[in-house]
């Protein structure tokens, strides 16, 4: 039987300000909380610091809320990330249909609502950011500004293909190692301590020894930006009206090295639709700009904020 592994989720904050030049003299204040959504089904989420949070963050398909805790560090500031429904800590959901932006919407409002009603920003990142453009039609006085982290509604198959291709793995895995080999494998712009760190928050071990990946699964398919099954990909076009209509400042932040789903097309149409739109690019990110660049990401949404 394959080696044991010890899992802390609180024990790898070090490690993330180490590689990135961060401060730390001491282990930062998180703890984790929950809130049931609906009967029987409760959000997860984790709170940085000990003051009324400023910023809200949503990650990713096939991501958890650890994967912000290097701009958590960088921040320095009060603020929540949560994981959406069938990812991390969360609850999963009965009916996979209902994994949708506007059905994450609905399920985060219930935790902004509770720890977070005055934050500064949403920030969201691939389907989160599109639950993040859900949320601000389905409650926009929780959405004071939103920043938008490499997605818009014109993401499609062909642009999230390299992405959807990495979720649409194996289900389980002999070793740590293995599955670890696999995600080096898919994530060239990441450091391998990187990716160990996200693999330990975002994987479990089996009684056996094997590994498995924490988000849930569809036959054929993964998650990203949503539900990717190998035959169909969601049709996110109908948010574009939604982030036309909506009144709050947004920024995106375009990743430019590979495994991004933004083209010009698609920042062309944001323009068209909301003129005063901030876009920045980042030449050294790709899709995971959390995980590329997270101090200046942090940068970007400290100067966006205020």
């Amino acid at each position: 039987m394959a080696e044991r592994i010890h899992y802390d989720e609180f024990a790898y904050f070090h490690e993330n300000a180490s590689e990135y030049g961060i401060p730390y003299a001491a282990p930062p204040v998180v703890r984790r909380d929950s809130i049931e959504v609906a009967p029987g089904r409760s959000v997860s989420f984790l709170v940085w610091g000990e003051g009324e949070p400023e910023y809200v963050f949503l990650h990713g398909g096939g991501q958890n809320a650890h994967t912000w805790d290097t701009v958590a560090l960088a921040l320095g500031r009060p603020l929540v990330a949560i994981d959406l429904p069938g990812h991390g800590h969360s609850d999963d959901v009965a009916d996979p249909s209902r994994l949708s932006p506007q059905d994450n919407a609905a399920d985060v409002a219930h935790v902004v609502r509770a720890v977070a009603p005055n934050a500064k920003v949403i920030v969201g990142m691939s389907l989160g950011g599109l639950t993040t453009i859900a949320l601000a039609a389905h409650a926009p006085e929780l959405v004071r500004r939103a920043v938008i982290v490499d997605v818009t509604p014109g993401v499609n198959s062909d642009k999230s293909k390299a992405i959807s291709d990495f979720i649409r793995g194996p289900a389980t895995f002999p070793s740590f190692e293995d599955l670890l080999a696999r995600t080096i494998e898919h994530n060239s712009t990441r450091t391998v301590e990187s990716l160990r760190r996200g693999i330990l928050h975002n994987a479990f071990q089996l009684e056996d020894g094997s590994w498995m990946w924490r988000y849930r699964r569809f036959p054929g398919g993964g998650v990203v930006g949503g539900v990717v099954t190998a035959t169909e990909h969601p049709n996110w076009a109908p948010l574009w009206d939604l982030l036309g209509a909506n009144t709050a400042p947004v920024l995106l932040v375009r990743g430019m090295r590979v495994q991004s789903v933004v083209d010009d097309a698609d920042v062309a149409e944001l323009m068209r639709r909301r003129p005063d739109a901030v876009v920045i690019e980042v030449v050294e990110a790709g899709h995971s700009v959390q995980g590329d660049t997270p101090v200046e990401l942090a940068e970007m949404i400290r100067d966006f904020a205020e």
